[in-house]
C-alpha cells in the first residue's frame, strides 16, 4: 500500500514536463522533493504548491552533468531524513548540431544527465522502494526512442532508446516487489525545450495536431505507471507513428527521417 503521502522526486522540475509532473503530483496528495538548475523557478513552482496544495516541498538545485550530483542529492536526502515512494527521471535537453562540430564534454555533459543520471538515481533510490514493497519510477523518454534516428542532435534519439530498454528491463526485475517502472514517451510538446535550443522557428513549422501540451502527456503518464504500463506513448497521432515505422521497411524509415531531418533540425555548427 503507499504512503498517506508519498514523496516524489522530480528532476528537471523548474519548466516543462518536469513542472507539469510537479503540479500533477502534488494535486494527487503528494509531498515533493524537485530539482533542477534554477533555483529561483524551483522556489517559485514550490511556493505555488504549498499553497495551492498544502504540501510539503523541498528545494535541492542540482547540476547532473556534475559526476558527483547524484551521490550528493541522496545524501541531502538522507540527510533531511526524506524517503523517495516515486522517482520523476525528466531532466533533460537537446545538443543541435552534427555529432563531429559538437565539442566532446558538451557530448560528455549530455550523456551524464540523459543517461547516467536517471540511471544512478534509480540505483540509489531503488532498494528502499524494494524493502517497503512500494515505489513507482518515470522514465521521460520520447517517441524519438522508437523512430529511426535523425542528422542533427546525434545522441538524442540514442539517449531515448536507452532509457525505454533500461525501463522494460527494470520493470521486469521489480514487477513483484511492488515497484513499476515506465517509460514515458512523448512526441513534440509545448515546453521551453526548442527554445533552448534554439530550433523553435523550424518546430513552427510543424503541423498543430502533432504537439501535446505538457499536462496532458503528465496526465497519460501518471495514470500508465498506476496501471503497471512499462512503456506509454503519448497521443493517438504519436502511437500511430510508432506502429507505422514498425510496419515500413528499414530503408524507407530512414529515408523519412533523413527527410524529415532537413526539415526540423538544426545540421549547423553547433559550437
Amino acid at each position: 500500500m503507499p504512503p498517506a503521502r508519498p514523496l516524489s522526486l522530480v528532476t528537471g522540475a523548474s519548466a516543462g514536463i518536469g513542472a507539469a509532473f510537479a503540479r500533477e503530483l502534488a494535486a494527487h496528495g503528494h509531498d515533493l522533493v524537485l530539482t533542477a538548475r534554477r533555483v529561483e523557478r524551483l522556489e517559485s513552482l514550490g511556493e505555488e504548491l504549498r499553497t495551492k496544495h498544502g504540501c510539503n516541498v523541498t528545494v535541492l538545485p542540482a547540476d547532473l552533468a556534475d559526476p558527483a550530483a547524484v551521490k550528493q542529492l541522496c545524501d541531502a536526502l538522507d540527510a533531511r531524513g526524506l524517503v523517495v515512494d516515486w522517482l520523476i527521471n525528466n531532466a533533460g535537453y537537446g545538443v543541435p548540431g552534427t555529432f563531429d562540430v559538437v565539442p566532446w564534454p558538451t557530448h560528455e555533459a549530455f550523456i551524464r544527465v540523459l543517461m547516467t543520471a536517471p540511471a544512478e538515481l534509480a540505483w540509489r533510490l531503488l532498494p528502499g522502494m524494494q524493502k517497503r514493497g512500494y515505489g513507482r519510477i518515470v522514465n521521460v523518454a520520447s517517441l524519438a526512442g522508437h523512430v529511426p534516428g535523425s542528422a542533427g542532435h546525434t545522441l538524442y534519439a540514442a539517449s531515448k532508446a536507452y532509457l525505454i530498454k533500461f525501463s522494460q528491463s527494470l520493470a521486469l526485475e521489480n514487477r513483484h516487489r511492488g515497484v513499476n517502472v515506465c517509460a514515458l514517451c512523448p512526441g513534440f510538446t509545448w515546453s521551453e525545450f526548442h527554445d533552448v535550443t534554439g530550433t523553435r522557428q523550424l518546430m513552427n513549422k510543424m503541423p498543430a495536431f502533432m504537439w501535446q501540451s505538457a499536462e496532458a502527456v503528465v496526465r497519460e503518464g501518471y495514470d500508465a505507471v498506476e496501471r503497471g504500463d512499462v512503456v506509454r506513448v503519448t497521443g493517438g497521432v504519436n502511437r500511430f507513428i510508432k506502429a507505422m515505422m514498425k510496419l515500413l521497411p528499414d530503408r524507407l524509415t530512414l529515408w523519412l527521417s533523413a527527410r524529415e531531418s532537413k526539415r526540423y533540425r538544426d545540421l549547423g555548427d553547433a559550437v
